[in-house]
């Protein structure tokens, strides 16, 4: 039975506030959404309308579900207090999972051998980067297969990007250090991880509440990658010093054996411990974001004022527009996670219109990048980074200026939170599909220079 929009939206919240307030797997709490739904089509049958059915089977998911409690406690002004406030049961306190562990670490040590066997095969040359992201992605994407229990069906279709890919990378005849070369080495790592996304969604990738788990996984992700990689520096860094004082150099086997094992196997244990759903990051994220918010605008109007004092956009250093373009995508990725750490039932606040100024200030430097790219086009002509930078900063202008639009709405008490979330989750795919264009049709147009 289909649902409605409203219903849809209503679903997701509930997935959403679970999520943020339990340490909850994303299999289980796929389970429980199914439970939910099963219990609405229930209801349906029996002659409720959506809304009844919905509040009927929050009630029974709450006599199961103790966040499901909190989360009617909240918000006891949506009718949610009285129908899921039932008495709590105790916790069970379940034992961790070795089996879980013991699949996280084989695949973090295949990762590594994979990474390894690369370096033997490829050598340091361009091949090793085009094939960095088919090296490592495919375990990940292999963990979150058997965490959600995909079918043999959607696991084997999850097998054709990445087999696509690999012919794509290793057949064109490239030129060594070329420009196409670049663009794929660059544009891959996108499209595999669309593909690691469709996994983590357990194949729904349809499902705006699991785009949306999904942008908030990267980024949680990137925090705890980050954490590992600075824990793991300082622990080699105090060990070699060690063994150095000694008389020992350890540096051949850091190049040859830690880095390609602990590179790659990090992220597959970073996705583990996101996955554990560790409450500290689940509380730091939002302060995070309250904190970057405000600085990144500050950088964005500081940058501005230096594009505004450099004279013509032809002059402007080719080196700069490339930084641009890759801080137009962190603030992308700040903007994203943002919305995916926020309660999409709280009310507008000050937090939302600083970051309608954030998209603001993007859309004013994307619009300064555009006129400097199309400048030089004119310019000096046409060539696959200019081309590949133009559509990037186009598809990036398209998506601020609906967000903006979104955004306003939302502020002014005209539009729900749940129409910004839906943005964001169904533009991504636009990304994936210009990334996958640059990879294998860039190339041949340009004659793989």
């Amino acid at each position: 039975m289909e649902l409605s929009t409203e219903l849809e939206t209503q679903i997701g919240r509930w997935r959403g506030y679970l999520q943020r307030h339990q340490a909850i797997s994303p299999a289980d709490l796929d389970e429980l959404e199914d439970h939910l739904r099963e219990q609405i089509a229930d209801r349906r049958a029996t002659g409720l309308d959506e809304e009844e059915a919905f509040l009927v089977a929050i009630k029974r998911i709450g006599n199961l579900d103790a966040v499901s409690r909190e989360f009617a406690r909240e918000h006891s002004d949506r009718l949610w207090k009285q129908l899921v406030l039932v008495p709590e049961e105790p916790d069970g306190g379940g034992a961790p999972s070795w089996r879980e562990l013991a699949v996280v670490l084989a695949l973090a040590v295949g990762a590594g051998v994979a990474v390894k066997a690369g370096l033997a095969w490829m050598g340091g040359d361009g091949a090793l980067a085009r094939n960095a992201g088919l090296l490592v992605f495919p375990f990940l994407a292999a963990y979150f297969a058997w965490k959600r229990r995909l079918t043999a069906r959607v696991g084997a279709a999850l097998l054709v990007p990445f087999a696509a890919l690999a012919v794509v990378l290793n057949a064109y005849p490239f030129v060594p250090g070329g420009s196409t070369e670049l663009l794929a080495a660059l544009h891959a790592p996108v499209v595999l991880w669309l593909v690691v996304g469709v996994a983590y969604a357990g194949g729904r990738w349809r499902s705006d509440s699991r785009r949306m788990d999904f942008v908030r996984f990267t980024g949680e992700l990137a925090i705890y990658y980050t954490l590992l990689a600075l824990g793991g520096a300082v622990l080699v860094g105090l060990t070699f010093g060690a063994l150095q004082a000694v008389g020992i150099d350890l540096e051949p086997v850091l190049e040859d054996w830690i880095l390609p094992f602990a590179v790659p196997g990090a992220l597959v244990v970073a996705a583990w411990l996101v996955e554990a759903k560790q409450n500290v990051v689940e509380n730091i994220a939002p302060v995070l974001t309250r904190v970057f918010t405000p600085l990144t605008i500050l950088m964005l109007v500081s940058l501005l004022a230096v594009l505004a004092a450099s004279g013509g956009l032809i002059d402007v250093d080719r080196g700069l527009l490339i930084l641009m373009d890759a801080i137009l995508v962190l603030v992308l990725c700040l903007l994203l996670y943002s919305i995916s750490a926020r309660d999409s039932l709280a009310p507008p606040g000050l937090f939302d219109v600083l970051q309608l100024v954030l998209v603001g200030a993007a859309l004013a430097v994307d619009a300064v990048m555009l006129t400097a790219m199309l400048t030089r086009i004119a310019e000096f002509g046409f060539s696959p980074n200019k081309i590949a930078a133009l559509g990037l900063n186009l598809l990036l202008l398209v998506h601020l200026v609906r967000a903006a639009w979104l955004t306003v709405g939302f502020v002014r008490g005209r539009r729900p939170f749940a129409a910004v979330e839906r943005w964001q989750t169904r533009y991504l795919p636009v990304y994936g599909a210009w990334a996958a264009a640059v990879v294998v049709v860039f190339p041949p147009v340009f004659g793989f220079i």
